[in-house]
């Protein structure tokens, strides 16, 4: 059997788009995608916030547009599923995606407005593990993902209820935009019923994976940014989220929703099994760890704890709704106003990326980006 390849690159603000389109050439870009395609680019956008980590990058989404445009994919679009996430819309921006559009001519479509997506009745092929319990009355799906490839653009980081968020976990925003909530209850075997659902819809998949600054901590928003310099790509999401997961300090097989995707035959989650292209990662281990905090510990409580049955309770009605205010409470009036916006404005300081994503702010990008790749490439 063939190995996946997962392609890593240690990269550098000053040839960050360059050393994009050399990660996407070793993981084959041209053989996971159908040629003469439309593609549909679909962002990470964890948090409201631009925090470090959390959120597809704006080089990540430039670098994605370039590589997939020298590789002769030419239609091209981003969709975002939640306010903020892109193009503007609502008047926000945080991640400075809108210029990037733009400048590249890529339509912006989001999942919550019926003018952009229609959520069309389907019925899957595949005998899926739990979405026919969370969509009792039928399952729908964003009508322009039929026939089209995806890309995903997810970075590298922790997440308490899956341990990691990467490529299977951006289908979630892709792909489910009512019951969101309570899909979590099952959230490891939603994800590879997803992965599932993209075989069977898509005309191929492809995976930019941001690892320039790295999420450690309970994520995917309560976070510690941690420079790393890496990207990585496949066109295997279970084998990216597999690299990624072992490059953090986890072991990918012990990972309920990479386990089953690699037993379901969806993907390659055995390290064993992947092939490295590029950058010799296989000996690193950061030791990442998940922590708690507040938010947390009250979720997983509800999802898998004690209160499971209260959780169940909670998430199929409208009191789902205290939930949410409680998460945006602790995340985004506490954590942001008292932590975490010091950590970015420091993050946008002091690092070199932090300099990038300003410059991107600013409209200076290009004052930053240029030169050649940061090191010699094993082909």
């Amino acid at each position: 059997m063939r190995k996946a390849r997962v392609a890593v690159i240690r990269t550098a603000p000053e040839v960050v788009l360059r050393d994009i389109d050399r990660v996407c050439h070793l993981a084959r870009l041209r053989e996971a995608l159908e040629p003469g395609t439309a593609t549909v680019l679909k962002d990470h956008v964890a948090w409201r916030y631009p925090f470090p980590g959390a959120n597809t990058t704006p080089w990540q989404l430039e670098g994605a547009v370039e590589a997939l445009k020298a590789a002769d994919f030419g239609r091209l679009s981003l969709v975002c599923h939640r306010p903020g996430g892109g193009g503007g819309r609502q008047g926000a921006d945080p991640n400075h995606y809108a210029p990037v559009c733009e400048r590249h001519n890529i339509p912006v479509l989001h999942t919550f407005e019926p003018s952009d997506v229609r959520w069309i009745e389907y019925r899957p092929k595949a005998r899926l593990h739990v979405l026919g319990q969370v969509f009792e009355r039928g399952l729908t799906l964003p009508d322009h993902l039929f026939g089209k490839n995806l890309v995903h653009l997810p970075t590298l980081k922790c997440d308490v209820y899956t341990t990691t968020s990467g490529a299977m976990r951006n289908a979630f925003g892709a792909l489910i935009h009512r019951r969101r909530h309570y899909a979590k209850s099952w959230i490891h075997r939603t994800l590879v019923d997803l992965l599932a659902l993209q075989r069977e819809i898509c005309s191929g998949l492809f995976v930019l994976m941001d690892g320039t600054t790295a999420g450690n901590g309970g994520g995917p928003r309560a976070l510690v940014p941690v420079k790393k310099d890496l990207i990585l790509a496949s066109g295997d999401p279970v084998a990216v989220d597999a690299v990624a997961a072992k490059l953090m300090g986890f072991d990918p097989m012990r990972i309920e929703y990479i386990r089953v995707a690699h037993d379901d035959g969806l993907g390659v989650g055995d390290p064993s099994q992947i092939e490295l292209a590029g950058a010799d990662v296989s000996g690193e281990s950061w030791g990442f760890d998940l922590g708690r905090n507040a938010a947390s510990v009250v979720g997983n409580a509800l999802w898998h704890g004690r209160l499971e049955c209260l959780g169940k309770l909670v998430f199929r009605t409208r009191l789902v709704n205290i939930f949410a205010f409680g998460s945006h409470a602790y995340h985004d009036l506490y954590r942001w106003r008292r932590k975490d916006r010091v950590t970015f404005e420091e993050w946008k300081r002091k690092t070199p990326w932090g300099r990038l994503f300003e410059a991107y702010e600013l409209g200076q990008s290009d004052r930053i980006v240029g030169g050649s790749t940061a090191e010699p490439l094993a082909l």
